[in-house]
């Protein structure tokens, strides 16, 4: 596995638990697809995090229960503040895109869905057509990816202890 794409310097390829020791190729596909995905969604999660800081939608998030974007803390607070059926629908559309448009392809590369264009953006541009730049935007996708989960971690942790993620 030493060739595979998110091996990196400095450390090359690191497997500390001996994950990979029985060799076991559909394995580490099945933990490359999961990693890929876990740091796309990681990415989101700190964008998702970082964002309502500084910017909020006019208007409101649930009109009924007159509650608007900007009383809506940001952080870990915000869970008590969303009400159920918006919870709802968010695990709900996250479902559908996860069972439904982003289906894992055994054809196709890990993290590479039918559906989706460069680097699984759904805009239609379809694959990219120079591997090594593609190879070189897939390494650097995982390790942003790996940065972003323990940005994420550690934002949720400091709110978690301090109330604020700043």
């Amino acid at each position: 596995f030493e060739n595979e794409l998110g091996v990196q310097a400095p450390l090359g390829f690191w497997d500390p638990v001996g994950y990979t020791a029985n060799g076991d190729a559909a394995l580490f596909r099945r933990r490359r697809e999961t990693e890929i995905k876990h740091g796309r969604v990681a990415m989101f999660a700190t964008l998702g995090y970082i964002v309502p800081e500084y910017v909020r939608f006019p208007g409101y998030l649930a009109p009924e229960e007159g509650i608007r974007f900007t009383d809506v803390p940001a952080g870990l607070a915000a869970l008590k503040a969303v009400p159920a059926v918006g919870w709802a629908q968010i695990f709900l559309f996250i479902g559908l895109i996860d069972f439904c448009y982003y289906r894992a392809d055994p054809a196709r590369e890990p993290g590479d869905f039918a559906n989706a264009g460069v680097l699984g953006v759904p805009n239609g541009s379809g694959p990219m057509k120079d591997a090594e730049a593609r190879k070189k935007k897939l390494s650097a996708e995982i390790a942003n990816g790996r940065l972003a989960m323990m940005a994420i971690i550690g934002m949720f942790f400091q709110d978690g202890l301090t109330g604020s993620a700043w």
